[in-house]
């Protein structure tokens, strides 16, 4: 029984292993394994099926240095996955801020927002996460701004009920600061 398709070269074979391999190593932080594999040439801007770059998972996953060394490498900090969403958007989702300033030192745009409109305040809004909100403001994010279905990061707070976000939005929204 023999088989008519062609089959992969030996090197092509070597690059998915290669890849598959990175993105195993962002998620886990592993900084030596994947230094090793940038320095064989693969790329810091590689993204998976999903559009999830290296940077992505491993701001997802919490590693600050693999993130460090991947935007040291030239990783794209505005980067979005396939829905549209910045390695900063899942910072503000997961709530490290420790990388949300590290992104942000390093060219990630504090209103970044993919096709849906939603920026990283809006996320750290709706999540309650109020020191990674006062950063973004701070940074000069717009709380004004409304995504796609017109709701702005206070909109939001409120409706996932994040009293505390909401409590701070509003005040802003009144004139305060």
């Amino acid at each position: 029984m023999s088989s008519d398709a062609p089959k992969p070269p030996p090197d092509f074979k070597s690059a998915l292993e290669r890849a598959r391999s990175a993105f195993g190593h962002a998620r886990t932080g592993d900084v030596a394994a994947l230094t090793s594999l940038l320095d064989s040439g693969v790329s810091p801007n590689l993204s998976n099926e999903n559009g999830d770059t290296l940077l992505m998972l491993a701001c997802y996953h919490g590693h600050q240095d693999a993130a460090r060394l991947l935007l040291e490498r030239g990783a794209d900090p505005e980067q979005p996955n396939d829905k549209g969403q910045t390695p900063l958007a899942g910072v503000a989702f997961k709530g490290s801020m420790p990388l949300a300033e590290l992104l942000l030192e390093r060219g990630a745009l504090v209103d970044g927002a993919g096709p849906d409109g939603r920026t990283p305040l809006m996320y750290a809004a709706m999540f309650d996460r109020l020191e990674m909100v006062e950063l973004f403001l701070a940074r000069g994010a717009s709380h004004t701004h409304a995504d796609a279905g017109g709701a702005t990061a206070l909109q939001a707070a409120r409706m996932m009920g994040a009293q505390r976000t909401a409590a701070r939005l509003e005040a802003l929204a009144a004139g305060g600061k």
